[in-house]
């Protein structure tokens, strides 16, 4: 889980990236790539 200010780059680096929302944090996650996961913050 990478912490990042800003989640653009995280979400473009494959096409399965998705943005959520879960209790007020801004997160991008990857089904098929977990290692891909980021967090706003």
């Amino acid at each position: 889980m990478k912490i990042v200010n800003s989640l653009k780059t995280a979400k473009t680096r494959d096409k399965n990236c998705k943005l959520v929302r879960r209790k007020g944090r801004v997160y991008v996650i990857n089904k098929l790539k977990p290692r891909l996961k980021a967090r706003q913050g």
